[in-house]
């Protein structure tokens, strides 16, 4: 399926596009806030110091939550490809999760525990989402 935009059309169209701040990890964050801090747990935000900037790290617990976008990472990778996607989106999509699956690697050989949110998830359920992120940091030392 060719793109309908020209290439600097959509080069304007991809760089609107954030990687930071998103609206789900916003809402997780907010989530957060309201229930795990005042249980005195404290994260910090897009944590430069580990592979693949984790959205949110419990430094103390050795906790990494990603917040993953549906398309961006591949929720249901054979749905994905069975749609007319452009060689360029499926490539790009392959090579996040291949990254996804490496960072996890990476942080996992450190000593770190990985937790992964699907964006969707976080508007379906987010009680469940802080139950997990609960359940995790309690089994954490």
């Amino acid at each position: 399926m060719a793109d309908i935009f020209t290439k600097e059309k959509r080069s304007e169209i991809m760089s609107l596009i954030r990687s930071t701040n998103t609206k789900p990890e916003l809402t997780l964050r907010k989530i957060f806030s309201n229930t795990l801090y005042p249980l005195g747990y404290r994260y910090r935000i897009h944590y430069k110091k580990l592979p693949g900037k984790p959205d949110i790290v419990f430094v103390g617990k050795k906790v990494a939550v990603f917040m993953d976008g549906t398309f961006w990472h591949g929720y249901k990778p054979e749905k994905i490809m069975q749609r007319p996607v452009d060689d360029f989106w499926r490539k790009k999509i392959e090579t996040n999760m291949a990254r996804d699956k490496r960072v996890n690697y990476r942080l996992k050989k450190l000593g770190w525990k990985v937790i992964r949110i699907w964006e969707h998830d976080i508007k379906k359920s987010p009680d469940k989402i802080v139950r997990r992120i609960l359940r995790v940091l309690e089994q954490q030392r």
